[in-house]
């Protein structure tokens, strides 16, 4: 059977020329949120890149671009909204959550990967926590309806976050740290305190957070996948854990940029060779993993789609 699928983030090449034509990998009827850009950023080139994305979306006929809940319910079409991995685009203007989620941005992490006038980031040393400015960041996306996403963000940012949020918090592309120690990984108690406020834990599939990245490793990449959302599951339950794959439509573009931006990386990104990631076609096999774990219908749909949609429902305006 074919599984509707909610991919809570992925990524297209961060410039004018992407083609946008490469999300047709996933099948008519799935939600997609993609990133329009992070801490190296400007506003207006975000603004730029969710315009372009946006035309190009439209013009290929494929997709619904979300504007309103309902735009999610769709079977002939994609539906398409964006995401920002870190809140530098909005260049600390407070308004520019609304003009980011009038461009159709649904999700956004306050820091990615190192401090920032919001927060903390996983790779920081000192951890602080989420700032005050932070604290106001959350609570005008709640207002504006966009979710507060702890996924890159430091251990305490992600704890500060769920006390914060007036509203169901996300983790949108992160997986357990209790499996595979990695920076980027998130605690127990973090899951914990995320699925306390209602939101939901997306696993994602790169290799270097899941501890299997090897080039001939694809299918155990699924299998640990699986792993992830089968311990979240058992962890916080069946109602708080979804799928955000990060997979990278860029992903030699990516590689490159890890060598080029390294300040926003470190050794925890560059020790284990090129990236790797599973890919839309693999991503839609985690149904028939999760029924041969013991899954039934009814956790498969809820962890590939339902848990998200319930959360996008509750969130946004």
């Amino acid at each position: 059977m074919r599984d509707r699928l909610w991919e809570q983030h992925c990524c297209l090449p961060l410039h004018h020329q992407a083609d946008i034509t490469e999300l047709a990998r996933y099948p008519l009827g799935s939600y997609l949120s993609i990133n329009i850009g992070y801490s190296p950023q400007s506003s207006a080139e975000s603004t730029a890149l969710a315009e372009t994305f946006r035309d190009a979306a439209t013009a290929d006929g494929r997709f619904r671009l979300v504007r309103s809940i309902d735009d999610i319910d769709v079977t002939d079409r994609i539906a398409l909204a964006f995401d920002l991995e870190d809140s530098g685009p909005l260049e600390g203007d407070l308004g520019n959550v609304a003009h980011f989620y009038d461009l159709g941005v649904r999700s956004m992490l306050p820091s990615y990967n190192h401090a920032n006038a919001a927060g903390c980031g996983c790779l920081d040393f000192n951890d602080t926590g989420l700032t005050a400015y932070g604290r106001d960041l959350v609570r005008e996306m709640n207002a504006v309806g966009m979710f507060v996403d702890g996924s890159h963000c430091s251990m305490q940012t992600g704890l500060d976050l769920s006390a914060a949020s007036s509203l169901p918090m996300i983790y949108s592309h992160s997986n357990f740290a209790a499996l595979y120690p990695h920076p980027r990984n998130i605690t127990d108690e973090q899951a914990r305190a995320c699925a306390e406020t209602g939101g939901v834990i997306g696993v994602n599939g790169v290799g270097i957070f899941l501890g299997i990245n090897g080039p001939e490793q694809q299918r155990e990449r699924v299998e640990a996948m699986a792993d992830h959302i089968e311990y979240g599951v058992d962890l916080v339950g069946v109602d708080h854990v979804g799928v955000g794959s990060d997979y990278s439509f860029d992903n030699e573009e990516f590689n490159a940029e890890i060598a080029l931006n390294p300040q926003a990386f470190s050794a925890a990104y560059t020790a284990w060779g090129p990236l790797r990631w599973v890919p839309p076609e693999d991503v839609l096999t985690l149904g028939n993993v999760l029924r041969g774990r013991g899954f039934d219908d009814a956790s498969v749909a809820a962890v590939l789609r339902g848990n998200f949609e319930r959360v996008a429902r509750a969130v946004w305006r």
